[in-house]
């Protein structure tokens, strides 16, 4: 199938890489196939994304969050504090979040338990505000729809939205008909109603943040285990990783230091 696409460059196809996209499809082989060609093509069409990649600050202010132990089923957790976004306005722009996301996917899904255990997105929508919500875009939300739910492969277990205000249930109406029936069914909205949320994740998978029975979570902590030890709030850190397969010429090299970082 990828030779019968050369209009695609498919910078890597060594059977490591693939068999997540496999996992990713349940080895449905055409599935599989458009998932491959989604991916590359995504950041072949969205080069300005990846030429330039500043995460620090995003990474820093939690975006995303990484529990260090998965939920009940193995699934891993990633956790976002909407609120933090815009509070360095010239630093943290929506492009910057997203990039951190994908490069924090791109080196948790070398991990093969998580290509077939999955995972599932907590969002803290607390005192996110009606003027944020206003910069949450329909070209925003399609670009962040299409570099996760069409483009990468990564299996979700479950989205779950907490303490989310009307506007966001508006954002969420204004989202679903682009999202597969599949995602829409995993798409929880519990409010501020945690028990619904501990019948889905047990709460001793959680911080105390979610009512869960773990310490606060550090926002830092993630950040501290992608960037190197050496990483500081004072610090900021342009990182480039070759995982996110973007051709060299187009800013996707590195060295190979930067890379294992």
């Amino acid at each position: 199938m990828i030779v019968t696409r050369p209009d695609i460059g498919f910078l890597r196809t060594d059977d490591d890489f693939i068999l997540r996209f496999l996992r990713a499809r349940k080895f449905d082989q055409a599935e599989t196939f458009r998932l491959l060609a989604q991916y590359f093509q995504f950041r072949q069409q969205n080069l300005d994304m990846f030429q330039s990649f500043k995460v620090s600050f995003s990474l820093m202010d939690g975006f995303p969050g990484v529990l260090e132990n998965p939920d009940q089923h193995g699934r891993k957790i990633l956790i976002l504090f909407a609120s933090n976004w815009d509070q360095r306005p010239n630093e943290n722009s929506f492009t910057d979040i997203l990039r951190a996301i994908l490069l924090s996917l791109e080196v948790l899904i070398e991990n093969p338990e998580l290509q077939i255990n999955g995972f599932i997105l907590i969002i803290d929508w607390s005192n996110f505000s009606f003027k944020q919500a206003s910069k949450l875009t329909p070209n925003i939300l399609k670009l962040a729809i299409e570099g996760l739910q069409d483009s990468f492969p990564a299996r979700f277990g479950g989205i779950h939205f907490v303490n989310q205000p009307w506007y966001i249930h508006a954002m969420y109406t204004i989202i679903k008909p682009f999202l597969k029936d599949k995602t829409r069914k995993r798409i929880f909205l519990h409010g501020n109603n945690l028990n619904s949320l501990h019948q889905l994740i047990q709460p001793e998978c959680l911080p105390s943040e979610f009512g869960g029975t773990l310490p606060p979570y550090d926002m830092g902590i993630w950040a501290r285990t992608l960037l190197g030890p050496d990483y500081n709030d004072e610090t900021e850190y342009t990182l480039t990783y070759d995982a996110l397969h973007v051709r060299e010429n187009c800013g996707g090299g590195g060295d190979k230091e930067t890379m294992k970082r």
